[in-house]
């Protein structure tokens, strides 16, 4: 199978390039990043118009997976024009371009969880109402509809991952990339919230092998999935676990603060990604003392 995964150069990108590499599928590459080292299969797009009809125009491709775009509530906030453009605007160019020249080309994109904002209820189902608390969200559902837009009215195959909280090495934001600077700042650490909000988090690991089951399934009418764990982790519990990774003792506390854009708690059903025979193989603690690992090279 020929895969070109677009936003190749990021965190989630560079994981799914990896294992689709050693999966040995006949792996290209898009993003705007420019690196004179990596010529082959790789297309460089021009920031400033998002062109993406070279990359379909002269390779034939049996999956598309988009990965690039905005990955920031917080400055979704600050720049929502821009997060438009990175999140939506693209996503229907790019499918522009696969309409144009390659309708047979299955397509993924790479959504969020941020859709549903505060569920009503846990665990969340994928008919869940959707209640974006951002701009980031509100894009990411937007592009959720554009890929509805262009299997109803074109035909194209496409399907939509909602991704909960995503961690793995390579990570420079989020959660316990933030943790870990506050601990060499040598002020007090003073953490968002209370501690009792919660995420479902998932190792990129595990999202790169959850990509492959969607890959390989008929989940392609414009179909969502939601791609977790489905286990409720509270954040001052996974703050522990991190932070006992360190040899001295951490002090922390929490401000009580909510962020804006933040949910409060999250957890996935995800009967429809184990019903393509997906379970976890990076337990928390594991993928957490790698991540420890990682941050303390770097």
């Amino acid at each position: 199978m020929r895969v070109i995964i677009i936003g190749s150069k990021g965190f989630i990108g560079q994981n799914l390039v990896k294992y689709f590499q050693e999966k040995n599928y006949d792996v290209w590459k898009a993003d705007v990043v420019v690196d004179y080292a990596d010529v082959d299969r790789y297309f460089l797009i021009d920031a400033s118009t998002s062109d993406f009809n070279t990359v379909f125009h002269y390779q034939k491709y049996d999956l598309c997976i988009n990965c690039s775009g905005a990955a920031s509530v917080p400055d979704s906030l600050n720049n929502p024009m821009r997060d438009y453009y990175l999140n939506s605007v693209n996503v229907f160019k790019i499918l522009s371009a696969i309409n144009q020249f390659q309708p047979e080309c299955k397509f993924i994109n790479l959504g969020s969880a941020a859709v549903y904002g505060n569920p009503e209820e846990l665990p969340i189902t994928e008919l869940a109402k959707r209640s974006p608390l951002s701009p980031y969200g509100f894009h990411k559902l937007q592009a959720e509809q554009i890929c509805e837009e262009f299997y109803s009215f074109f035909k194209l195959q496409t399907c939509s991952l909602r991704i909960f909280s995503v961690y793995g090495a390579g990570l420079q934001k989020q959660l316990f990339w933030d943790l870990n600077k506050k601990t060499k700042t040598g002020e007090p650490i003073i953490l968002y919230g209370t501690g009792e909000e919660s995420r479902d988090f998932i190792h990129v690991s595990d999202l790169a092998k959850a990509t492959e089951l969607v890959a390989q399934s008929d989940f392609f009418k414009a179909d969502v999935v939601n791609v977790a764990n489905g286990e409720e982790v509270k954040i001052k519990d996974a703050v522990a676990i991190f932070f006992n990774n360190y040899p001295n003792n951490i002090n922390y506390s929490f401000s009580g603060d909510s962020r804006k854009g933040d949910p409060l708690n999250w957890k996935a059903d995800i009967q429809r990604l184990a019903s393509l025979g997906y379970t976890a193989s990076i337990k928390m603690v594991d993928g957490l003392k790698d991540y420890y690992d990682w941050v303390r090279r770097e």
